[in-house]
């Protein structure tokens, strides 16, 4: 794991409500290679989240280390750009181009005209091209998320952390979305770390997949995924059995 692009290592992740101490996860570690389509698989409340905050820079460890090549993580940073489940994570106030243009400027990483060229090519990459100067509002929802990949990507960071970023969209959207972020992956082949609780999803996103046990997260398991549609299904009940146990089939 020495040589990964990402390293999470024995992290423990704890939070306070006003009423006690929650341990999200327990000693939990994985390495994501470069170019990795790495998904963080798991039921709601095992932390996954959780960590990819933690990745993000936006919550401390409690215990063990992140560190993004070679450097410890000890904040937010633009070589780690986050997509959102949420819809609203858009400027209502900006356009989809200015959207795009704004965190390229806001970092100080390209001059105006380099920003906004950058900014067009990776909208051009997400289909979005003659919706560039429309606003958050007119789009629908699997549009705002296409724009905030857009935003992503156009930071060209380390490693791009989704947050489940389809849970929110329909089934036949969320396929398609899905099948666009293949087909950008296929361009670029960017790093990304993503968060799901859906098995079909991860198997159809990830190459690699954590597995991550019901509250707090500890690593069941860490498996390839496969292209292969026979053993798909057969990989599906794998994971489910990990998961929760044979009986809950």
């Amino acid at each position: 794991m020495s040589e990964a692009l990402l390293n999470v290592q024995g992290v423990t992740l704890q939070y306070k409500t006003t009423e006690r101490v929650v341990t999200a996860t327990h000693q939990v570690s994985f390495g994501v290679q470069k170019s990795d389509r790495f998904v963080l698989l798991g039921p709601s409340g095992c932390g996954k989240s959780s960590l990819l905050k933690a990745v993000g820079g936006y919550l401390p460890t409690t215990e063990g280390e992140i560190t993004l090549k070679g450097r410890a993580v000890t904040g937010p940073g633009p070589d780690r750009m986050m997509v959102f489940q949420e819809f609203d994570q858009l400027l209502p106030w900006k356009t989809v181009a200015q959207n795009v243009v704004f965190p390229l400027l806001a970092t100080g990483k390209l001059g105006r005209a380099e920003a906004q060229q950058k900014a067009r090519h990776y909208i051009d990459k997400v289909g979005l091209s003659r919706f560039a100067d429309s606003y958050p509002h007119t789009l629908s929802g699997g549009m705002k998320q296409r724009v905030a990949i857009a935003r992503g990507m156009a930071m060209e960071p380390e490693i791009l952390l989704m947050d489940e970023p389809f849970a929110a969209l329909d089934a036949l959207t969320r396929r398609s979305m899905q099948d666009e972020l293949l087909r950008l992956w296929d361009d670029t082949k960017f790093t990304v770390l993503f968060v799901t609780h859906s098995i079909n999803e991860a198997i159809r996103i990830g190459t690699r997949i954590l597995l991550l046990s019901p509250h707090p997260g500890q690593v069941r398991a860490e498996m390839n995924s496969t292209t292969d549609l026979s053993r798909q299904a057969a990989l599906e009940d794998q994971i489910h059995g990990l998961l929760f146990g044979e009986g809950h089939h």
